[in-house]
């Protein structure tokens, strides 16, 4: 008989840890400010970027619908992360942006997330954490920040 762990526990033990990291950082960015942010808008920031986008192509990105985008979307808009603008190529089309408030929420996200990773080192020891992320890195595609988990998961 194997000692080896059976092999449901991995994928278990992995979404575990990211849940506990995406717990740790929500609690932590309610604390300084952003108490409505869930989980699945961490995913939109990153997917309207920099320039903005559409809400047809916000749910392409996030493998759901454009009314599922949409209503998350307003959501967003109403909690003064975003806002909607006129596109200044093409006058027919809408563009959402983050506000200064969506960019606030992203910058302490990633400074949270580098706090959350120090907590890991100090804990597991530094070899072993990057060892453990080379080995992720080594056994996951390189193209490792997919957006459209929102959509994967069923939630649109």
């Amino acid at each position: 008989m194997s000692s080896d762990p059976p092999g449901f526990e991995l994928p278990l033990r992995l979404f575990l840890a990211f849940r506990v990291l995406i717990d740790e950082l929500h609690s932590e960015l309610a604390r300084q400010g952003h108490p409505d942010v869930r989980p699945m808008h961490g995913y939109v920031f990153q997917a309207i970027g920099p320039n903005g986008t559409t809400a047809a192509d916000l749910g392409r990105r996030l493998g759901v619908s454009k009314q599922a985008a949409g209503k998350t979307i307003d959501t967003l808009e109403r909690l003064g992360y975003v806002e909607r603008g006129a596109d200044p190529n093409d006058a027919r089309r809408k563009l959402v942006r983050l506000t200064a408030r969506g960019a606030d929420c992203l910058t302490r996200s990633a400074q949270i997330f580098d706090h959350l990773r120090a907590n890991w080192a100090r804990t597991l020891g530094e070899d072993r954490l990057r060892a453990l992320e080379s080995d992720l890195r080594r056994m996951t595609p390189a193209e490792a920040f997919l957006l459209d988990a929102p959509g994967w998961f069923g939630n649109s």
